[in-house]
């Protein structure tokens, strides 16, 4: 499932683009937006994708930490799961203010 940024659509994970509003998910979906976020903040060290428990064969293989600038593009493309790729980025941070 994505979610668009412009407008919080929801949206089935071969969406390319928002149904409501047009925007391209490539860019402009919650993920896709994290992910720019974090290779913007000079804090963010690394990407790391973390998976559900009960997640595809698929979304196993992309689970670890990544070079900001190589973080695979969610949702993971070939994913299985029923109610589709759940997958999400967290940071890995420089350091963490008191």
């Amino acid at each position: 499932m994505q979610i668009c940024s412009q407008c919080y659509a929801q949206l089935p994970d071969a969406a390319t683009h928002c149904s409501d509003c047009s925007a391209d998910l490539s860019e402009y979906s919650v993920t896709a937006m994290t992910l720019k976020r974090f290779q913007e903040n000079p804090r963010v060290l690394y990407v790391r994708v973390t998976v559900a428990h009960d997640c595809c064969p698929a979304c196993q293989q992309v689970e670890g930490a990544y070079q900001k600038n190589d973080a695979p593009k969610l949702p993971v493309e070939g994913c299985s799961h029923a109610l589709g790729c759940r997958c999400f980025y967290q940071p890995f941070l420089d350091d963490i203010y008191p």
